[in-house]
C-alpha cells in the first residue's frame, strides 16, 4: 500500500495511531555514499494521523481527583506512562462521574499498545457522559487507525446523526472519511464543521490533511499557512502553534527537501505536543543526518519513553546509540525492536553495520563479530527479496568476507622468527603492531554509518 496515511510494506514500515496517538515510520537508506561505506539515512514521509492529547479541564474534576489528575497529566507530559497510568486509574476511582480521568488513561494506555484497554476506557467515558465528544472522537479513531475504518465510519455517522450541531464529531468524521479515501465527502464534512463553529481548528486542520492525503500539496500549503501564518493583519493566523499542522507541513517541507523548514516545524510540534512521536522521530532522523547525534538522540528517546511498544520507535533509537559508539545500547535497543518485531529486516541490515563496523562489540571476538555481521546482512539480504538497487548490502557483504579472510589469515600465519644474532632480549622488545587490516578500518570521521534506521 502506498497511499499516504495507511500502512506502506518494504523498507518504509509505517504505523499510524490516532486518538491519542502518535506516528513513526521506518526507512531504508539511499544510495548516496562510496561502496561500502553505509548511507545517511533517509526520512520517509507520511501522513500523520490526527492526534489529540491529555488536557487540563478540570470543568467536570472533582475536587477530590483533581490532584490526582494532575499527577496524571505531569507525569504523561514527561514520558512517565507507568505513573500517569496509576493517577489517572486513581483519579478514575476516586471521581467515578467524569470521563476526564478515562479518557487520559486510555489516552496512556493507547500510548502502552493496549488499543484494545484503551478503547474500553473511552467508552466508559462514553457511558458517563454520552455527548462527550473528545472521547467520542478518540474511541472512532482509534478504530479507524487499529484497522477497523469501515466500524469507524459507522460509529462516528451514527454520532452526527445524533449531535447534527457537533463541529467536533463532525471533524472526526471527515477524518475517517478522508483515510478512507473520500476526499469529496471529508472535504464537505470539515466545511459544515466550520459552518457549525466558524473558527474550529481542528476542522481547518482536516481540510489541510485531507488534501495532503490526497497529494494536493499546494492546496495543502496554502491551507497550513492560513492556519500557521495568516495573510497580513486583514488575516492573522488562525493557530499559529497548531502541532497537527506544523506536522503535517514539516513533512510536506522534508518531501520538498526544504531541511530547516522541515526541522523548524517539527520541533514547534514536538514542543507543543509532547507525545507526537512522528515529530520527535524525524526531527531526531534529520538530526543524525546532519551528524548531530548528541541533540538526535534524546529526541529518539523521548520517542520510546512515549511509545514503549513500537519496535520502530527502539530500531530508530538503536542507530541513534550506534552512531554514538554506545555498542551495548545499540544493541540492546535492536534486540528489543526485533523481539517484538521478527519481520524487520532492516534491523538486520542495521546490525550487520553494528558488528562490522563497530572497533569492539562487548562479549565478542575479533572473528566472531565480522561472522555476526555477515549472518545479519545475508539475513537482511534474504528478508528483503529481490530489489533493484537501493542498498549497498552486497558491497558491505564483500567488505565484510575480506575482513574474515584477513583474519583468518592473521590467524593461521606462523610467528616470524628473527635471526639469533640479532635478537634482543624479549624483556626489552617493543609490542609488536596489532593495527587491524585495511579492510575492517571504520568508515572515515565525518562519514560515521548511519545505516537505513533513522526510522521514521
Amino acid at each position: 500500500m502506498t497511499s499516504r496515511g495507511k500502512l506502506r510494506a518494504g523498507s518504509a514500515v509505517l504505523l499510524l495511531l490516532a486518538s491519542s496517538p502518535f506516528v513513526f515510520v521506518a526507512c531504508g537508506g539511499e544510495e548516496t555514499k562510496p561502496p561500502v561505506t553505509p548511507e545517511a539515512p533517509k526520512a520517509t514521509a507520511a501522513a500523520p494521523a490526527p492526534t489529540t492529547t491529555v488536557a487540563v479541564v478540570h470543568s467536570d474534576v472533582s475536587a477530590a481527583a483533581k490532584g490526582a489528575y494532575d499527577r496524571g497529566y505531569a507525569a504523561f507530559a514527561a514520558g512517565d506512562l507507568a505513573g500517569a497510568k496509576k493517577a489517572f486509574t486513581d483519579a478514575s476511582h476516586t471521581d467515578t462521574r467524569s470521563p476526564a480521568p478515562l479518557y487520559g488513561l486510555g489516552t496512556v494506555l493507547e500510548h502502552q499498545g493496549d488499543i484494545g484497554g484503551a478503547q474500553q476506557q473511552y467508552k466508559a467515558a462514553m457511558a458517563i457522559k454520552p455527548d462527550d465528544t473528545t472521547a467520542i472522537g478518540a474511541y472512532g479513531l482509534s478504530l479507524a487507525t487499529s484497522g477497523h475504518l469501515s466500524e469507524a465510519d459507522s460509529f462516528l455517522t451514527n454520532q452526527q446523526q445524533k449531535h447534527a450541531n457537533s463541529a467536533p464529531i463532525t471533524t472526526y468524521l471527515a477524518e475517517v472519511k478522508s483515510m478512507e479515501n473520500d476526499t469529496g465527502t471529508a472535504q464537505q464534512l470539515a466545511q459544515d464543521a466550520l459552518r457549525m463553529s466558524p473558527d474550529y481548528k481542528p476542522a481547518m486542520v482536516a481540510i489541510a490533511h485531507d488534501h495532503y492525503r490526497a497529494h494536493r500539496t499546494e492546496l495543502a500549503k496554502y491551507a497550513l499557512s492560513a492556519i500557521l501564518d495568516g495573510f497580513g493583519e486583514s488575516s492573522p493566523p488562525r493557530d499559529k502553534d497548531n502541532a497537527n499542522a506544523h506536522l503535517i507541513r514539516g513533512l510536506i517541507n522534508e518531501e520538498e527537501g526544504l531541511r530547516a523548514g522541515a526541522m523548524a516545524d517539527f520541533d514547534a510540534a514536538r514542543k507543543t505536543q509532547p507525545d507526537m512521536v512522528e515529530a520527535l522521530i524525524h526531527l531526531g532522523v534529520m538530526k543524525l543526518q546532519a551528524g548531530n547525534v548528541l541533540e538526535a538522540t534524546p529526541l529518539l528517546e523521548s520517542a520510546v519513553k512515549f511509545a514503549p511498544t513500537a519496535p520502530l520507535a527502539h530500531l530508530n533509537l538503536a542507530d541513534a546509540y550506534r552512531l554514538g559508539s554506545r555498542i551495548p545500547d545499540a544493541k540492546r535497543e535492536f534486540d528489543k525492536a526485533l523481539s517484538m518485531d521478527s519481520s524487520l529486516a532492516v534491523a538486520h541490515y542495521d546490525m550487520g553495520l553494528l558488528y562490522l563496523f563497530s572497533p569492539n562489540v562487548p562479549g565478542t571476538t575479533a572473528m566472531d563479530q565480522v561472522a555476526t555481521a555477515i549472518r545479519e546482512l545475508e539475513t537482511y539480504r534474504s528478508m528483503r527479496g529481490a530489489k533493484s538497487g537501493g542498498d549497498d548490502v552486497d558491497e558491505l557483504l564483500t567488505s565484510a568476507q575480506a575482513k574474515q579472510a584477513d583474519l583468518k589469515a592473521s590467524a593461521s600465519a606462523p610467528p616470524a622468527s628473527a635471526p639469533a644474532s640479532s635478537a634482543p632480549p624479549a624483556s626489552s622488545a617493543p609490542p609488536a603492531s596489532s593495527a587491524p587490516p585495511a579492510s575492517s578500518a571504520p568508515p572515515p570521521s565525518g562519514a560515521a554509518p548511519a545505516g537505513s534506521a533513522p526510522h521514521h
